[in-house]
């Protein structure tokens, strides 16, 4: 009890009320200190320092952010960070503070090539210039010459090649090797922002380079035309499905009494798919013809699933249309209300330019050729009004049930005494691959997000422009939120870096799942997309029941996005050949008619001018489950 307060003889008074600060504290008194710990303990009296030999509190300055980038947009601090890292990235290590960067890099408007030459400069000044500029403490004398012997050469540890140090200097204040600098060298050169582009190019052709070229291909049409019959028909002849699954699913298939959907089931995976006998969702399957590595995307084509359909589309190169050859099932699909037509009108407004039309189950009209020529004659006279050229849409006879003229050229007499064209697969194989705009700055549309193994959640997109790759930075727009790239995949094959044209999947790290959604955009941080609320679009209105009017309310699609809009001005009327303005402020817009109009949206999101990035500068208006419009982005009212 000798280390305890003697509490019970203590004088308590009734007006004294700081107990609580004697009691409970420690006291630092020397009797309480064992002998053989007194040897550890510090003292500064007996160590014969004075507190004159230590700076004071107010001597001491700390490196705090400048003010100016308190008063930083998030986006700013987003270039701010991207700008650091690109700095440290060519001088290492540093030898100016945080806030010394900081102010350089705000003083060039975050501009990488002013910010680079800024500091190469700086650093080429007189050392005692350099010294007034903060590189050097002023106590810092630079010896004239660092003379190392040359006959001896001693060797510890692990002898190094000298042609990795050759580029390297030693610094004599802090004895650390920096990288040498050729200022004579363009700074074109020194990771610009036109480097870049250079070594996104080359590396596009040393990764790519002898690789067959990758093709997107939608498969589009009315429900029932026999899509997914027709695609997993070509999967199992080219050996992709074996026979023991082929005939699983043909004696499962008959248990529900659907057995000419056996080889749909290749593609509708899904129990719900495989019951109502109905594709739902956008199926994804991969195979190789001779010169093209082709991602078949399986569209749904009933009119309720046309959010997935649009979904699926923005990801494909070309297309191929299904229509059903029978008697009535090809007029149905066709005229106002099928699927046919809003089909062929969405995808050529999402950019594909190549068709290809599979006339479906001929065989049960007998391969008549009249019946051939007569659904050609009024496909083409469409297709050339929804803006295809004739030259890029091919014509097929083919039967997804019987497999002629799918993968192999047809053996039926009454198609071959009429038909000596080429089989469906060699019509893919002819698709010519679209350009791949690599050297853009990178833009990716996310369409999925799910929980991937470990801490970090995957996205998965495709790559519109620009390349990624691992450990890159993004900015996921339009919450301007900062992430890292941990890894990437293309169809569960690890990759180092993706391309513009790529279905990837994205594993991120440094940001919270939730702050990520369904149509964002990432994009690289230096090079930002553009985020707005209100925007003005050319648009090309078709078969509505209401006229267009102001405060018009449309659900627009823009990529995988989906957002509740308004039409809030008619700007003017266009001449839909020829594009001259008709007149200004309409009242109302009808059926055929093209007109530039300005859309309010209910919050902010990430889009593109058209003029800038095609891919990104498409939209799709909607109304009551009906595609009433198309358009492009010519104007983002900030």
């Amino acid at each position: 009890m000798s280390r305890h307060r003697d509490i019970r003889n203590m004088d308590y008074s009734e007006d004294y009320d700081g107990y609580d600060d004697v009691y409970g504290h420690s006291v630092d008194d020397d009797i309480y200190i064992s002998p053989s710990h007194r040897q550890f303990m510090y003292n500064r009296e007996s160590s014969g320092q004075s507190k004159s030999d230590f700076p004071m509190e107010e001597d001491i300055q700390e490196e705090d952010e400048t003010d100016e980038v308190v008063k930083l947009s998030e986006e700013d601090r987003a270039k701010l960070e991207s700008c650091l890292d690109h700095v440290r990235s060519v001088f290492a290590p540093m030898r100016m503070s945080r806030p010394e960067i900081v102010k350089v890099i705000i003083s060039q408007k975050f501009d990488c090539e002013r910010i680079i030459n800024h500091l190469l400069k700086s650093q080429s000044s007189p050392p005692t210039e350099r010294r007034d500029k903060g590189f050097l403490p002023s106590s810092t004398t630079i010896p004239a010459k660092v003379i190392v012997p040359t006959s001896v050469n001693i060797i510890k540890g692990f002898e190094i090649d000298p042609s990795t140090t050759a580029s390297r200097s030693e610094s004599p204040s802090s004895g650390r090797g920096t990288p040498v600098v050729n200022l004579n060298q363009d700074t074109d050169e020194i990771k610009t922002g036109k480097k870049d582009v250079r070594m996104t190019e080359a590396q596009y052709k040393k990764e790519r380079g002898d690789m067959k070229e990758h093709l997107y291909m939608i498969v589009i049409g009315h429900v029932d035309a026999g899509k997914s019959t027709l695609m997993g028909h070509i999967l199992y002849a080219m050996g992709h499905v074996n026979q023991k699954t082929m005939h699983k699913y043909e004696q499962e298939s008959k248990k529900l009494g659907k057995q000419s959907f056996m080889y749909a089931w290749v593609l509708d995976e899904t129990g719900e798919e495989r019951t109502r006998g109905i594709t739902m969702d956008v199926g994804r399957c991969q195979f190789e013809t001779k010169s093209k590595m082709v991602t078949l995307l399986d569209a749904p084509g009933h009119k309720d699933f046309i959010p997935n359909m649009i979904s699926g589309a923005a990801q494909a190169d070309v297309a191929l249309l299904v229509v059903d050859a029978t008697r009535g099932e090809f007029e149905t699909g066709f005229d106002y209300g099928g699927q046919t037509r809003e089909h062929a009108l969405l995808v050529r407004s999402l950019g594909v330019t190549q068709l290809a039309v599979a006339v479906n189950k001929l065989d049960t009209v007998s391969w008549s050729q009249g019946r051939f020529d007569e659904i050609i004659d009024k496909m083409k006279s469409f297709l050339k009004q929804a803006g295809f050229k004739e030259s890029d849409v091919t014509y097929v006879p083919c039967s997804g049930l019987t497999g002629q003229n799918l993968v192999q050229r047809p053996t039926e007499d009454n198609l071959l005494s009429w038909y000596n064209g080429p089989c469906l697969l060699e019509v893919i194989d002819g698709f010519r691959p679209p350009v791949r705009p690599v050297s853009k700055p990178f833009r990716l549309s996310i369409n999925d997000i799910f929980k991937g193994t470990g801490s970090a959640f995957c996205i998965s997109g495709r790559v519109e422009t620009g390349a990624l790759n691992v450990g890159d930075k993004v900015l996921i727009c339009p919450n301007k939120e900062i992430a890292s790239v941990k890894s990437l995949s293309i169809d569960e094959l690890l990759q180092n870096v993706v391309f513009a044209g790529d279905q990837a999947t994205v594993t991120l790290s440094g940001i919270d799942m939730q702050n990520v959604s369904v149509g964002n955009i990432l994009c690289d941080p230096q090079n930002p997309v553009q985020v707005a609320t209100k925007f003005e679009a050319r648009i090309v209105v078709f078969n509505v029941t209401v006229p267009i009017t102001k405060g018009y309310n449309v659900v627009l699609h823009h990529q995988s996005l989906e957002e509740p809009g308004v039409i809030c001005k008619l700007v003017a009327e266009l001449n839909k050949s020829t594009g001259e303005q008709i007149r200004k402020h309409p009242r109302f817009l009808g059926n055929n008619t093209s007109a530039i109009v300005q859309v309010q949206m209910s919050r902010p999101i990430a889009l593109e001018l058209y003029s800038e990035c095609k891919e990104l500068g498409r939209i799709m208006l909607r109304q009551s489950g009906v595609t009433i419009a198309a358009g492009l982005i010519t104007k983002i009212i900030q």
